[in-house]
């Protein structure tokens, strides 16, 4: 693989607060097409005229936002020479192991297409097989390529996604920094995965914007993830995401995102994906770290016969606090929807589920499945499970579930009597639960490290 040139923004001080100020400098580090620009000043428009989300909304009635102060929190410098991102669990994982490049950051050994690393901000590489470049395919930071194929993706950069959808959708859409881009040409097909890493450092920002387009027929494998911050009680950190998916007709896209923040820092993040007629989308969320996350991901299906499935792997410590509202929008005949979301909870940790089933009127013969379990692994753990219905049409099949109890005693006893230690037995009952959901993942080594990172942080039951 080759490693492309990239930009940098060199933000002067310790950190530029969300301000008209920070916008304008923005503008000027890292030029973007005429366009594009033009987004981000109607998003810091929007962003100008809102406040931070409250519990009057039904998506945020059970987020507490009390602790959050927003003007803690702006665009950070370029990292120090030498400095090195905070390794990720998908590449090494991939590779088999991983070691590290010339400049420090960590990387995979294994067949990787293309690679993407970040941190607070700034590119640290930007690599793709330059076969996969000789075949049309583009990869890397937004910087570098929108202005080479703004034409491509002038339809979708920042429309997929409602940029006013509130305060924090308004801030990323104004002040996205270091976002990735995936285009791959009609009838390409990717055989390696390609992988995004977006860190921080302890009290780092990141505002990364993922968009990925595949064409009529492509097919490709997209792994991102993101690592790094404060642990809790230190400076944290401050993430405020989206990604935007389109999946054109008779294409398919494994997409998987694990977010794996240290336990300070406060995640926000948007993520929507468009499937068109015929089209396949396999999204496999993991959520690991983070101090409080809160996360919209939605899927449309808005051509016929286009198909989703959605796994969500979730797990929680501490103090934790983890809410996801889900969409499944079928906009068009013949669709099927198939969402399963697994959580544990451990210690005084908090999820919150909310998802919901959309079927418009044209939609018939809809196909819609959804459903959510969570373990309990603490008395103290708490888990809100909120399944929805909203059907327009009559000749459809969709169905919903949920579920929250805790560890079978008579389990954990069964497995100590064989000679395991409670810890031991515990790590054997989670991986059982977890097992419905790890078996729909089609990337072994993804399911491998999200098995392996679920079981080292379980311990003794309570």
């Amino acid at each position: 693989m080759t490693t492309a040139a990239t930009t940098t923004l060199a933000v002067p001080g310790a950190a530029a607060t969300f301000d008209a100020g920070a916008l304008e400098h923005l503008i000027g580090a890292a030029p973007l097409p005429d366009w594009a620009t033009q987004r981000r000043r109607e998003a810091f428009a929007a962003l100008a005229g809102s406040g931070l989300p409250d519990r009057r909304s039904e998506n945020w009635m059970r987020t507490d936002l009390r602790l959050f102060r927003r003007e803690a929190w702006g665009l950070r410098p370029r990292p120090a020479a030498g400095a090195v991102a905070p390794a990720g669990l998908l590449a090494a994982a991939i590779a088999g192991g991983a070691g590290t490049d010339a400049d420090g950051t960590a990387a995979a050994t294994g067949p990787l297409g293309g690679r993407l690393v970040t941190l607070d901000g700034h590119p640290l590489q930007e690599e793709l097989d330059p076969e996969l470049a000789r075949r049309g395919v583009r990869f890397g930071s937004a910087e570098s390529l929108l202005p080479e194929i703004g034409h491509l993706l002038r339809d979708h950069w920042c429309t997929v996604i409602d940029p006013a959808a509130d305060h924090f959708a308004a801030l990323h859409a104004a002040f996205h920094r270091a976002s990735a881009v995936l285009h791959v040409p009609r009838g390409v097909t990717i055989a390696e995965p390609l992988h995004v890493l977006a860190a921080i450092g302890d009290g780092g920002v990141d505002t990364s914007h993922v968009l990925v387009v595949l064409d009529d027929g492509a097919e490709a494998t997209l792994l991102t993830e993101t690592a790094g911050g404060g642990a809790a009680g230190s400076a944290g950190g401050f993430h405020c995401g989206a990604t935007e998916i389109v999946v054109g007709r008779g294409a398919f896209l494994r997409m998987v995102n694990l977010q794996n923040w240290n336990t300070g820092v406060w995640h926000f993040a948007r993520q929507r994906a468009l499937v068109h007629e015929n089209g396949r989308l396999q999204w496999t969320l993991g959520a690991l770290g983070s101090r409080l996350s809160h996360v919209a991901q939605d899927v449309a299906l808005v051509g016929r016969n286009a198909s989703a499935q959605v796994n969500g792997v979730m797990f929680t410590e501490g103090r934790q606090q983890l809410v996801y509202n889900t969409l499944q929008h079928h906009q068009a005949p013949a669709c099927r929807s198939d969402l399963l979301y697994k959580g544990a909870l451990q210690d005084r940790s908090r999820l919150v589920w909310r998802g919901m089933i959309k079927v418009d009127k044209a939609a018939q013969k809809t196909d819609g499945y959804q459903r959510n379990d969570n373990l309990m692994l603490s008395a103290q753990a708490r888990a809100d499970s909120i399944p929805g219905l909203e059907i327009e049409a009559d000749d459809v099949r969709c169905t919903h579930g949920a579920t929250s109890g805790r560890v079978d005693t008579d389990q954990i006893f069964y497995a100590q009597a064989r000679g395991l230690s409670a810890d031991e037995a515990a790590r054997l009952v989670v991986a059982g639960f977890f097992q419905q959901v790890f078996d729909r993942i089609t990337i072994p080594p993804v399911r491998d490290a999200l098995a392996r990172a679920i079981g080292s942080r379980i311990r003794r039951l309570s």
